[in-house]
């Protein structure tokens, strides 16, 4: 912990071996309890990043403080990271509070390259909570001395060797990404499904600007729940900031077993929506969708509202839709067990014999087109892939077959394999024909002949 912009999150991703916290020249960036894991031959340590404490007493700056408290009274040891330039007011109240914390502190420097470490302590040493520690978290400089220290306080032997900080271990379960436009109640839904203060979450857009993975269990099953930023069109991005969150929302879309979209009720259905939507079906992810805030509806508008998520979301009859209040929990128990429902039909696996089964009742119930005459001839199926399902089909002419039909399959195999909530990709290919590309070979004899036969020639 420490005054904003002093490399609390540059020292995170240092000791977790990571790039999981957002990182920038940009005093206030962290928000919320980023959480990593750091190993040693001590045992496995969870390191916590915390949001700066500036001492103001705005709505955001109250609530980030109140995370740095949350975090300091679950930690078993406290970090207190200061700046190299020199110690300031903020620094002394910080240690003013930690000194009634009762929590064990030290004191690390940071920013420190190239200068003389005792020189650079001095001035820190009149805190009286022990020898500061001069690091530099942006090259490493002293940061394996850090957690030594640490560790060999929290523990009874001595660590004698390097401090592993290497790739953290992954919590276990279902990844669930939590996906929307600015302030529709996505870090409202994490705490509530989890029941604490876990986020920062206020009516302000753009309150979420990091990836947060945050583990729970429901009903005997593990999840990780990531809150992502909120995803706006390209035109109305101004700060580098923002840019960099909505990178990381991408990047947990990408890494998600499954996508849980929310929909703000009292906005209505947003071209941006769609295009988010579009965004998480062109990764081929699972999805949910939660239309949030519907409790604020009357009936009427409850009414319009299905009304033009039918005429807008209609390529979306494959994914499950629940009507939720993030505030009060209305439903969102049943969005989460859809969310893994989806993420399950995504991870399927479909026997051979089984899908060129489904595929030879298809075409005997529809058969393909003629094209130029002729038949297209779709042999036999198998799965190419997983996470989203994919389904080869192999024949003849493949590469004619029109959209409408291949829509047809993948309805087909949809239904019979009960794949509701995933994208299914359809991937075609065509027998290689063993005479294509050979020269004719008849003799002139043998072609003078062939035209006398067909009237070309006379005899």
């Amino acid at each position: 912990m420490g005054r904003p912009n002093v490399g609390k999150s540059t020292l995170f991703n240092r000791l977790t071996g990571t790039r999981d916290a957002l990182v920038a020249d940009y005093p206030g960036l962290t928000r919320d309890r980023l959480y990593g894991f750091c190993r040693s031959d001590l045992g496995a340590a969870v390191i916590i990043d915390t949001g700066g404490l500036s001492g103001d007493q705005d709505e955001m700056s109250v609530l980030m403080a109140r995370q740095v408290d949350l975090a300091v009274a679950e930690a078993d040891f406290v970090v207190f990271l200061l700046e190299a330039s020199g110690m300031t007011a903020a620094d002394e109240a910080i240690a003013a509070l930690l000194r009634r914390s009762g929590k064990k502190v030290v004191i690390a420097v940071n920013k420190a390259e190239g200068l003389p470490a005792e020189l650079t302590a001095a001035e820190f040493w009149s805190l009286g909570m022990g020898e500061p520690m001069v690091i530099s978290a942006a090259r490493g400089d002293r940061v394996n001395d850090l957690l030594r220290s640490v560790l060999a306080q929290l523990s009874s032997g001595t660590v004698e060797s390097e401090i592993d900080t290497g790739k953290p271990v992954d919590a276990g379960g279902i990844r669930i990404a939590v996906v929307g436009r600015p302030n529709v109640g996505k870090s409202t839904l994490i705490n509530r499904f989890i029941g604490e203060e876990r986020l920062v979450a206020t009516d302000q857009a753009g309150t979420t600007r990091d990836s947060i993975y945050v583990p729970f269990e429901s009903n005997d099953k593990q999840y990780v729940l990531i809150d992502t930023a909120g995803i706006r069109r390209r035109a109305k991005i101004k700060e580098s900031v923002e840019k960099f969150s909505i990178v990381k929302a991408l990047q947990a879309i990408e890494e998600a077993d499954a996508v849980m979209v929310l929909l703000d009720a009292h906005e209505g259905i947003a071209d941006q929506d769609v295009s988010l939507i579009g965004l998480v079906l062109e990764r081929g992810r699972a999805m949910t969708v939660g239309v949030n805030k519907w409790d604020g509806l009357s009936s009427s508008d409850r009414a319009a509202l299905r009304r033009e998520i039918e005429r807008k979301l209609p390529f979306l009859d494959f994914v499950e839709r629940h009507n939720i209040s993030a505030r009060h929990g209305s439903n969102i128990y049943d969005l989460l067990e859809s969310a893994a429902r989806a993420a399950e039909c995504a991870w399927r696996e479909m026997p051979t014999s089984k899908m060129t089964q489904v595929l030879t009742d298809a075409v005997a119930e529809h058969p393909p087109p003629l094209v130029r005459g002729r038949r297209i001839k779709l042999s036999y199926a198998h799965q190419g892939g997983r996470n989203p399902p994919v389904v080869v089909v192999h024949g003849n002419q493949t590469e004619r077959l029109p959209i409408s039909y291949r829509r047809y399959l993948i309805n087909r195999f949809r239904k019979v394999f009960r794949l509701s909530g995933t994208p299914i990709r359809l991937e075609l290919v065509s027998s290689r024909n063993p005479y294509a590309g050979k020269r004719n070979r008849l003799t002139p004899r043998q072609m003078k002949s062939r035209q006398r036969i067909r009237g070309r020639t006379k005899p």
